[in-house]
C-alpha cells in the first residue's frame, strides 16, 4: 500500500468510526467535549502508529481502546474523578485483548442515537447544530466543515466550542428522551439533516451549483438515523426525500457548470438505484403511519421520479400535495413552491396572483428565488419587461455565481429593458 492509499485509508476509517468513538466515549465520560478530544488523541495516536505496524485488524477496537487508556491516564491525574476512572477500567478490563474487542452492536446503535440527540438539541442556533453533527457525527474536520460552507476555520471552530460549552452549561443529558420532548428532538434531529443536504444539493453561495460531499453526509446521517428508529415515519420519509432528490444530481449541471432547471434536465441521466431505494423508503413511510411535512415532499418528489419525460409530468397531482403540504406546514416558501406547481398545472396567472401575495412577506425581502419565479411567470404570460427586471432583481439578490449567471442570462432573453 502506498503512502497515499495508506492515508486515504486512515481518512476513511476515521470517517466511519469516529462517530462511534465519541458516541462511547460520550457514555463514559458525559462530557462532549472530552470525548472528542479522547476520539482525536486516538486518532493522532493512529496516525503515528499505524504506518509503520500496518492498519490493525479491527481499527474501531484499536481506537477505543487507545482512546479509553488515555481517558484512564487522564482521570487518574484528577482525583475528583475516581468513579469515571474506575467506570473506565471495568470497561477495559472486560477485553481480553485489542484484536478480540467486540463491542455491542446494539450498545453503540444506542450511543449513536443519543449523541445525535445531544448534537442537535433545540438550545443551539440551527447553525451551531450543523457544524456539530458534521464535526462529530459526520467525522468532518472543522476545515472541511469550513470549506463546504465557505466560511473561515476560526469561525467553525468557534461554533463547534461554544456550542460544546452551551451543552454542558446546561447540562444536556447523554440519552433519549421521551413522549413529546422526544417527538420535539427528532424534529431537530431531521431538520439538521436537511439542512445540511439542501446546501449540498443547491449551495447557497460560492461558484459551484452542487457540493456533493455534504449531499452524502446527509444521506448517510438520514441511513443511520433510519436503521436507528426504524418504525418513524417521518425518518424514513426524510431518507425518501433526500434520495430522490439526489437522483436528480447527474443532471443538474451542464457541462460548463451552469444549473440545469429541472423541467429542462435529461433524465435519461437520473440515478435510478436512488430513485428506487426513494420509492422503497416512502413505502415504509406510509406503512408506518400519515405522512408529515417530508413525506408529503418525499411524494412530490416521487411523481417526478415516476414520469419518464417532463411532459409525462402529473402537476395536478403534485399540486395537490402543495396544498397539503401548505396546510400541514404553511410557510412562505412552501407558498412559492406551490405557486411553480400550480403555474405547470393551471396556468401563469393564477400562480401569478399567488406570488404577489408573497411580495410583503419578510421572510422572502432577499430571498432570490420570489422575484426568480415571479419574472418565470411574467415572461410566460408575455410581460417580458417586467420580467426581465424581476430576473435582474433575483441575480442582485443570488449569492451562488453559477445562479447569478444564469439569472442574468434570463433576463437578457427577455429583451431589452
Amino acid at each position: 500500500m502506498t503512502e497515499a492509499q495508506l492515508a486515504g485509508a486512515i481518512a476513511a476509517i476515521w470517517r466511519i468510526e469516529s462517530p462511534k468513538l465519541i458516541a462511547r466515549l460520550m457514555r463514559s465520560t458525559r462530557d462532549l467535549g472530552r470525548a472528542e478530544d479522547l476520539a482525536q488523541d486516538a486518532f493522532v495516536a493512529a496516525l503515528a502508529q499505524w504506518p509503520g505496524e500496518g492498519i490493525p485488524r479491527n481499527p474501531g477496537a484499536w481506537l477505543m481502546t487507545t482512546a479509553k487508556r488515555r481517558a484512564i491516564d487522564a482521570y487518574r491525574r484528577d482525583r475528583s474523578l475516581t468513579a469515571t476512572t474506575q467506570r473506565l477500567e471495568r470497561e477495559l478490563a472486560s477485553y481480553d485483548t485489542v484484536a478480540d474487542l467486540s463491542e455491542s452492536l446494539e450498545e453503540i446503535d444506542d450511543d449513536l442515537l443519543r449523541l445525535m440527540f445531544v448534537a442537535c438539541h433545540p438550545i443551539l442556533a440551527p447553525e451551531a447544530r450543523v457544524a456539530l453533527t458534521l464535526r462529530v457525527l459526520g467525522g468532518l474536520t472543522t476545515a472541511e466543515i469550513a470549506r463546504a460552507y465557505l466560511s473561515n476555520e476560526a469561525t467553525i471552530a468557534q461554533r463547534i466550542v461554544r456550542a460544546k460549552r452551551a451543552l454542558a452549561d446546561a447540562g444536556v443529558p447523554f440519552e433519549v428522551p421521551s413522549g413529546a420532548q422526544r417527538r420535539e428532538r427528532l424534529a431537530s434531529i431531521l431538520e439538521v439533516i436537511y439542512l445540511i443536504f439542501n446546501e449540498g444539493y443547491a449551495a447557497t453561495a460560492g461558484d459551484d451549483v452542487l457540493r456533493p460531499d455534504l449531499v452524502d453526509d446527509a444521506l448517510r446521517l438520514g441511513r443511520v438515523l433510519a436503521s436507528l428508529q426504524p418504525h418513524e415515519s417521518e425518518v424514513h420519509a426524510l431518507v425518501a426525500l433526500m434520495e430522490l432528490q439526489a437522483s436528480r444530481i447527474p443532471a443538474r449541471v451542464a457541462a460548463d457548470g451552469a444549473p440545469v432547471l429541472l423541467l429542462d434536465q435529461d433524465r435519461g441521466k437520473w440515478n435510478h438505484l436512488l430513485i428506487r431505494r426513494g420509492l422503497d423508503a416512502l413505502a415504509r413511510a406510509m406503512q408506518l403511519g400519515p405522512l408529515g411535512k417530508y413525506g408529503v415532499q418525499a411524494a412530490i418528489a416521487a411523481v417526478h421520479a415516476r414520469a419518464r419525460t417532463t411532459a409525462e409530468t402529473d402537476w395536478h397531482a403534485i399540486a395537490a400535495r402543495y396544498d397539503e403540504l401548505a396546510r400541514l406546514a404553511p410557510s412562505p416558501v412552501v407558498e412559492l413552491n406551490r405557486a411553480v406547481a400550480v403555474g405547470m398545472a393551471h396556468g401563469p396567472a393564477p400562480a401569478l396572483a399567488i406570488v404577489d401575495a408573497l411580495l410583503a412577506e419578510p421572510a422572502l425581502a432577499r430571498y432570490h428565488l420570489l422575484p426568480s419565479v415571479r419574472g418565470d411567470l411574467l415572461a410566460k404570460l408575455g410581460r417580458h419587461r417586467e420580467a426581465r427586471a424581476e430576473f435582474e432583481r433575483a441575480a442582485q439578490l443570488a449569492a451562488n455565481t453559477r445562479d447569478r449567471a444564469f439569472l442574468l442570462a434570463r433576463a437578457a432573453a427577455c429583451g431589452p429593458p
